[in-house]
């Protein structure tokens, strides 16, 4: 009997919010709130649904290594004798973390596969953080898979990048526009240097897989900083990404002084809570929601009100969410990560008409530097001016000067662990000036360049001592176009002393928004899970 086909995935779109549209969800970190929006002026951007994933994830990646994209199968390239580095993603992606076999195992089994066929024995695999923290072994072997893990991590062949090893990273050039290019010694020193990638936003992979995951400091602040970033007119259109151009002429340094590389990249759904399941209603579109999906999602509430903090992070940490591959490409990096590109577009791109005088999102409990952490005060900001507020291609979603109101709780909490330098950065930095430029040029080599935080970076697993300075850099292009930026549900103290306004309400938020861009302003909500991004015209 013939299998019934699957009814194509429906795309996004944006909703006119009328007197029948039912309350919207919005994501308020280890919780949710229900908003009514204001009617005849409020739309809603709706996310696609999951595209379908590959029928056989197996036999497609075999096939890009068979058949790679400007570049000689990978076969070929495998020989007694060489010196074979793979780097990979770290924990940053994907958002949740994937269920097993994480999309890094399956690649990198079938690699090592080819490399012990062709009789390579000299192999590294480095988990590729750049000023990340480092990630501990349940998460290595969550990326690789226990077999992996087994045979490489015991005899020192599999571990984390160390950026601040001064034996161990060497500056392979300087581009003509003075972007320093440094590089793991291991991996610049290889003759084949295999990078396998996860791409969940446009802005993910290429050169900035090498450029940025493998290399340092004296690398990464050549796009890093607040020029860079203030001229990123969205980070996820690279046509108007001045930290794309960055990494791209970092490749173009790569291609002459260091390795070979063979570009790996997958790409996957947004099936962030699946189908069926005790979190499914939170992809769904509210109208659509069952008396089942309703339900489950008033005890659900119920018992968030019940648990403290830790108890709902620890809740909401432990999903893994059931991601499809929808894509694998392998070859040379720029032509792999142009089809990578056009994949991410297919899932994500939503058509916008025009910009909006506010725009709102609620932001969830997890970002790309608070996996197993807090979403401290820093990483909202971040969150929701860095990454959501760029969610577009084209133009900003809200109009220039005008008003982002984010939900979020925004603790005055900081994981003491991953976060030491951000607990100085907020209770120091911020307390003096919120401006990037001031903070850049009074603060930003005096932590950098702390030996504490450079300790516990090497030995622990904090983040390195600039990261938050440069998750406060991610939003300046945002603090930079907006009129004002308010925070609904947030610790006041907190949202104060990032320079913003707090809010009780969403309502309340709205009347003060009208003050910045006038009464009867018109309103966008960025709904997710999942992602999108806004094709604004």
């Amino acid at each position: 009997m013939a299998d019934t086909p699957k009814s194509a995935p429906r795309p996004g779109f944006v909703l006119e919010v009328d007197r029948t549209t039912p309350p919207i969800l919005f994501h308020h970190g280890e919780g949710f709130r229900m908003e009514k929006l204001p009617v005849g002026r409020s739309r809603v951007v709706y996310p696609a649904e999951p595209l379908h994933g590959l029928e056989d994830p197996e036999g497609a990646i075999a096939d890009a290594l068979a058949n790679p994209i400007d570049d000689d199968p990978l076969r070929s390239q495998l020989r007694p004798g060489m010196k074979l580095t793979i780097a990979f993603d770290d924990v940053s992606l994907p958002l949740p973390p994937m269920r097993r076999p994480d999309v890094r195992q399956r690649i990198i089994e079938q690699v090592l596969d080819l490399a012990a066929e062709a009789g390579v024995d000299d192999v590294h695999l480095i988990a590729a953080l750049a000023l990340h923290r480092r990630m501990t072994e349940a998460e290595l072997r969550h990326a690789v898979g226990d077999r992996v893990y087994e045979a490489f991590a015991p005899d020192g062949l599999l571990y984390n990048l160390d950026a601040e090893d001064p034996d161990n990273m060497v500056i392979l050039g300087h581009t003509d526009h003075g972007d320093t290019v440094q590089m793991n010694k291991r991996a610049a020193e290889s003759d084949l240097l295999i990078y396998v990638n996860i791409n969940i936003v446009s802005m993910d992979g290429g050169w900035k897989s090498t450029a940025t995951g493998l290399s340092g400091y004296q690398g990464v602040k050549s796009h890093h900083n607040v020029h860079t970033m203030r001229h990123s007119k969205s980070f996820m259109d690279q046509e108007k990404s001045e930290l794309h151009k960055s990494n791209w002429r970092q490749g173009d340094i790569i291609k002459a002084h260091g390795p070979k590389v063979f570009q790996i990249e997958t790409t996957i759904n947004t099936n962030t809570f699946g189908d069926t399941g005790p979190l499914s209603m939170l992809q769904k579109r509210e109208w659509e929601w069952s008396m089942r999906d309703r339900a489950t999602f008033a005890g659900m509430q119920a018992g968030l009100k019940r648990m403290t903090g830790p108890q709902k992070r620890k809740v909401f940490q432990s999903w893994r969410a059931p991601y499809e591959i929808t894509s694998v490409q392998a070859g040379e990096v720029e032509a792999v990560h142009r089809k990578t590109t056009e994949n991410v577009y297919k899932q994500h791109l939503v058509p916008v008409q025009g910009q909006t005088d506010v725009l709102t999102m609620g932001l969830p409990y997890l970002g790309p530097y608070n996996v197993d952490s807090i979403m401290n005060p820093i990483l909202v900001t971040c969150q929701g001016l860095g990454y959501f507020f760029n969610l577009y291609r084209g133009k900003p979603l809200v109009r220039e000067g005008g008003v982002v109101i984010m939900s979020h709780p925004t603790p005055w909490e900081f994981n003491p662990v991953h976060h030491p330098s951000y607990i100085d950065f907020f209770e120091q930095v911020l307390a003096d000036t919120t401006d990037p430029v001031e903070i850049e040029r009074k603060y930003e080599k005096q932590f950098a360049e702390d030996e504490w935080y450079r300790h516990l970076y090497r030995t622990s697993h904090a983040y390195h001592g600039v990261h938050p300075f440069y998750m406060w850099y991610w939003a300046s292009h945002a603090m930079q176009h907006l009129g004002d930026i308010i925070i609904v549900g947030g610790d006041p103290r907190a949202v104060r002393r990032l320079g913003f306004k707090p809010a009780t309400t969403l309502q309340d938020a709205l009347e003060m928004a009208s003050d910045t861009v006038g009464p009867q302003p018109t309103i966008t909500h960025l709904h997710n899970p999942p992602v999108l991004m806004a094709d604004v015209s």
